[in-house]
């Protein structure tokens, strides 16, 4: 069966957003939504993995399907026949799921949605991996998935070439079994592993520590978040310059990572109230244990696994720190920056600051006196800047 349908075509600049499958034709969006998208909410993976699907006859009726990092729900969707676990490790991939089932008329009950730390509890007849973009959240997946296997067990692995890390197929091999490559289609690669209940694995490494440098805190990091193994140096330099005895304010670490941010900013103002905010399971629950192994249960924080900040009221909010992300998977941009600039100058009360660390060459200073009217450089140096945006 060929694999030339699902092709865009634009109209105007705009994305053709109709997915063709063996199992029927469905209408996908991405998230978040953007007014002249250009991108598809599937890629040629996905049709690679559901065309192979269709060739071998699966999955049989009464299946149980587990898929991992489906992005948009396109699998889901194209699936949603079998009762279907879908587990990832994006508070935004969880809604365009919702939102595709929505759009396409499909009953959710056979869908059950996982975050990235959530396995099911039986065992799945057929398992479906798109392979991430992290080898360490990958690593961290198949420790998790060994216990419910069989050597019944069907197990699909697939991924865009470009995006493969290197060394993908040796974990899937040396965790679960031997692997069996296919001939790659339109940049795309497809894996099936046997799954060798024999096999002796080491331990699973996630989540892991370490000391942040000058400090006696233990920064804790579970496999898919940023900078999980040592201090990224655009954080270091901003921690260098985070304000100081600010007394009793409420503060936002937006895009909170594992939680560096709002520990040091505890650290220094420890009459504040923190509130950590990001769409990443993980990150939020690194965060979560960071703080409160640096500083104790009782410590004065909240944690939100949200992508925007829509929980939050009007000008509730005196200072706001963020690092924030350029790319969204393999797509490099300013867009999801943009959007946090934005829910923060709606939450922060008439005087308060966001403070932004980020590649000089992003611009980020342009953005911002736009947004607000003003932005202050507080320090640069050959890498970054870090820049003070004040609510008029």
């Amino acid at each position: 069966m060929g694999l030339g349908l699902g092709l865009v075509r634009r109209a105007g600049g705009m994305t053709e957003n109709h997915f063709h499958t063996p199992f029927g034709d469905y209408r996908l969006q991405r998230l978040p939504a953007r007014r002249r998208e250009l991108l598809r909410a599937w890629d040629a993976a996905d049709e690679y993995l559901l065309h192979h699907l269709a060739e071998q006859g699966l999955p049989s009726v009464g299946d149980r399907a587990l898929l991992l990092n489906d992005s948009f729900g396109a699998l889901a969707t194209a699936l949603h026949s079998c009762p279907l676990w879908s587990a990832s490790d994006s508070l935004l991939a969880h809604e365009a799921t919702r939102l595709n089932y929505q759009a396409n008329g499909l009953a959710p009950e056979n869908l059950r949605l996982l975050t990235s730390l959530e396995m099911p509890r039986k065992t799945p007849d057929l398992v479906i991996i798109k392979v991430p973009k992290t080898l360490a959240l990958l690593e961290y997946q198949l420790h998790r998935l060994r216990p419910l296997l069989t050597p019944d067990t069907r197990i699909l692995a697939a991924g865009m070439m470009k995006a493969l890390p290197g060394a993908a197929w040796k974990k899937l091999e040396s965790l679960l079994g031997p692997v069996q490559t296919f001939p790659g289609r339109k940049k795309a690669k497809l894996m099936e592993i046997r799954f060798d209940p024999g096999l002796a694995a080491p331990p699973n490494p996630w989540p892991t520590r370490y000391q942040l440098e000058g400090t006696p805190y233990h920064i804790i990091n579970h496999a898919n978040v940023f900078s999980r193994e040592k201090l990224d140096i655009g954080t270091r330099f901003f921690l260098q310059h985070l304000p100081t005895g600010r007394g009793r304010e409420t503060l936002l670490d937006l895009g909170c990572g594992n939680g560096v941010l709002a520990l040091m900013a505890l650290h220094h103002n420890p009459e504040a109230v923190v509130h950590c905010v990001d769409e990443s399971f993980m990150a939020v629950a690194s965060a979560r244990a960071t703080l409160k192994d640096a500083l104790g249960p009782e410590v004065n924080a909240h944690f939100h696994v949200a992508h925007d900040l829509t929980g939050f009221s009007d000008q509730s909010v005196d200072r706001v720190l963020c690092n924030p992300p350029f790319h969204q998977q393999q797509v490099v941009g300013d867009h999801i920056a943009r959007q946090m600039f934005r829910d923060a100058r709606r939450v922060l009360r008439h005087g308060g600051e966001l403070w932004v660390v980020g590649n000089r060459h992003l611009g980020y200073h342009k953005t911002l006196k736009r947004l607000f009217g003003n932005a202050t450089l507080v320090a640069s140096n050959r890498k970054f800047v870090i820049l003070c945006a004040t609510r008029a």
